[in-house]
C-alpha cells in the first residue's frame, strides 16, 4: 500500500474538512475513525445522527469529534435552498423542487462544499458514480480555464530498488472518446495530480501506431494532440504518438522512437478514449500488480471524488487522504 506520508504530513500542518455522503455505512466510519485517530483530516459524516452513532457503536468504532449534519435537521437548509435555486435557476429550478432534491445526501454534501462548510467530499460508497459527479458539475462546476472534468488512476508498485514505482493513466473513467483539445486538457490535469504523488511526469500520449507507423483517425487525434500539448505544457517533457512498448521499454523505444525525450522511461500515460484507458489500468492492476487508486477527478473547482461501490474501508481510507489533499 502506498504510504501516504508526505500528504498526511502537509495535511497535518493544514487539516481539511472533508464531506462523507453515506455517514452510517460501516465502510465509512471505520476510515473515520481512523482519521480521527490520525488527527489531520476533519470528517463530516451526513445522515441521522441516530443512525450514524447506533451504527459505530454496533460495529464498534469511535467517531468521537467527528461532525454529523443530518439534511433533515440543518439550520442553514433554507440558505442552501435560495443558494441551489440561484446556480439553477437557467434550469427552472424552484424551492419545491429544491428541497427533495437537497434532502438527498450527494446533493446536500456538494452544496455544503459550495457554501464553505467543507473542504472536498468523497460519495459513492452506496451512490453510482452519475450520482456522485452530476452534483458537482451542477453546483461546484470546472474550472474557469476547463472544460471537461476528467478522471486518472494513480498506480502503485514496490520497485526493486524497495521504493515504490508510481505511475498515472487517464481518462481511465469519465469521458468516452476525447477530442484533441479534451485530451491536451487530460493531461494537464494528470500531470498535476501525478505531482501529488511525487511523480516527475513523463507523458506519453498512447497508441497502436508509433510516430506515423499506422494511419488512421484515432493515430492523428493523438499526434495533433501531443503537438498541442507540447505547446501548452513545454516545460513538461511530452511524446507522442507512442505504443506501449515504445514509451515504456528503452529496448524498444532505441528501435521505434530514437531520440524522444519520453519513449522508454513513461510514467504518466494519456489514452486515446475510455476503452484504452479502462482495460490498461485493469490490466495494470490484476496482471502487473499494481495498486490502484481512483478514479480521482479532475478539473473541478473543489475536489469532489468517488468510491466505488465495492470499495473497502482501507480503500476509502486512502481515497480520503487523497481527496483532501487536492484541496
Amino acid at each position: 500500500m502506498y504510504g501516504f506520508g508526505d500528504m498526511i504530513q502537509k495535511l497535518k500542518k493544514d487539516p481539511k474538512t472533508l464531506i462523507f455522503t453515506e455517514g452510517s455505512d460501516p465502510r465509512i466510519l471505520e476510515a473515520a475513525s481512523r482519521l480521527l485517530a490520525g488527527n489531520f483530516i476533519k470528517p463530516i459524516l451526513l445522515g441521522s445522527e441516530k443512525e450514524i452513532n447506533d451504527a459505530a457503536e454496533e460495529a464498534g468504532y469511535n467517531i468521537r469529534g467527528a461532525q454529523i449534519i443530518d439534511p433533515e435537521n440543518f439550520d442553514r437548509f433554507d440558505e442552501m435552498v435560495d443558494l441551489f435555486c440561484e446556480l439553477r435557476k437557467s434550469k427552472g429550478m424552484t424551492p419545491e423542487k429544491a428541497v427533495p432534491i437537497l434532502k438527498q445526501t450527494n446533493y446536500f454534501g456538494t452544496m455544503l462544499v459550495k457554501m464553505g462548510l467543507g473542504d472536498c467530499l468523497l460519495g459513492g460508497a452506496t451512490y453510482s458514480t452519475a450520482d456522485t459527479v452530476r452534483p458537482a458539475l451542477q453546483i461546484i462546476k470546472t474550472k474557469p480555464e476547463n472544460t471537461i472534468v476528467s478522471s486518472c488512476f494513480i498506480l502503485v508498485r514496490p520497485s526493486a530498488t524497495g521504493e515504490n514505482e508510481v505511475i498515472a493513466m487517464a481518462d481511465c473513467g469519465i469521458n468516452i472518446n476525447p477530442n484533441e483539445d479534451e485530451l491536451v486538457e487530460i493531461c494537464g490535469e494528470t500531470v498535476n495530480c501525478a505531482q501529488r504523488f511525487g511523480v516527475d511526469p513523463k507523458v506519453a500520449f498512447l497508441s497502436f501506431s508509433t510516430k506515423g507507423s499506422a494511419k488512421d483517425d484515432t493515430v492523428t487525434k493523438m499526434q495533433n494532440a501531443t503537438r498541442k500539448a507540447q505547446e501548452r505544457y513545454p516545460e513538461i517533457p511530452i511524446d507522442g504518438e507512442l505504443q506501449f512498448d515504445a514509451a515504456v521499454s528503452p529496448r524498444v523505444a532505441k528501435q521505434k522512437a530514437p531520440g524522444s525525450p519520453v519513449a522508454g522511461h513513461a510514467n504518466t500515460f494519456i489514452f486515446p478514449d475510455i476503452n484504452a484507458g479502462n482495460l490498461g489500468y485493469k490490466i495494470a492492476q490484476r496482471m502487473g500488480n499494481f495498486e490502484a487508486y481512483g478514479p480521482i477527478l479532475l478539473g473541478l473547482n473543489a475536489p469532489i471524488n468517488d468510491l466505488s461501490r465495492g470499495c473497502n474501508a482501507i480503500e476509502v481510507y486512502s481515497m480520503s487522504i487523497i481527496t483532501a489533499s487536492l484541496a
